[in-house]
């Protein structure tokens, strides 16, 4: 033989009498969560139907059986046999006969939505050629940076090797090579006449 009643603000009691054995039971639901406590007590079968009453901290169980009265008295999670009180000012809860404990509901929760897919990242855009540096100017002077050089009126002013010195394995610039316009011999650039045939040679 069970019973049910509920104690308002998501708690439920039940109570159950077995072979003597009773067994009370609070459920707690709140949101999100759910709670239960039980204990069980030799009492000896009922005799009559369990009465519940509320009280400031709690509630109070009364179970009539061959044996007197029983007092259980309920304070949050915590059950315990109490002593004799008296009941006529308490407010009485009412009780329902029930085939079985059933546990407090939780509420329903909303499905979760499901993942909307990624969509794919646009391919980047390949990057322009960076255009060369520009010799830049500022009034009459002139710089450009490969190779560093700097001119300014009449002035000049290089750092770095020509390209001509840069090919060159030693560093230098080779030195144009000169010929006898008279007979064709090889001469050096300091040369004023032509070691084979005496000619003079031409300053240009």
């Amino acid at each position: 033989m069970a019973y049910v009643c509920d104690m308002g603000v998501g708690r439920r009691l039940y109570l159950d009498n077995q072979g003597g054995q009773t067994v009370i039971t609070i459920g707690n639901t709140a949101p999100g969560q759910q709670q239960q406590a039980s204990s069980s007590f030799q009492t000896g079968p009922w005799t009559a139907t369990p009465e519940v009453y509320l009280t400031s901290d709690g509630a109070v169980v009364k179970l009539q059986t061959a044996r007197g009265a029983n007092y259980i008295r309920l304070q949050g999670n915590s059950i315990g046999v109490s002593e004799a009180l008296s009941l006529t000012e308490l407010q009485q809860l009412q009780m329902q006969q029930t085939s079985g404990f059933v546990a407090p509901s939780m509420p329903s929760m909303k499905p979760m939505e499901s993942m909307q897919p990624m969509r794919p990242m646009q391919p980047m855009e390949p990057m322009q050629p960076m255009e060369p540096n520009q010799p830049m100017m500022m009034g009459d002077m002139q710089m450009s940076m490969n190779p560093m050089e700097m001119r300014m009126g009449n002035m000049q002013m290089r750092m770095g090797r020509s390209t001509a010195a840069a090919q060159s394995p030693t560093g230098v610039a080779p030195a144009t090579k000169r010929f006898c316009s008279q007979c064709g011999t090889a001469v050096k650039p300091d040369d004023r006449f032509c070691t084979s045939c005496g000619h003079r040679l031409s300053d240009a």
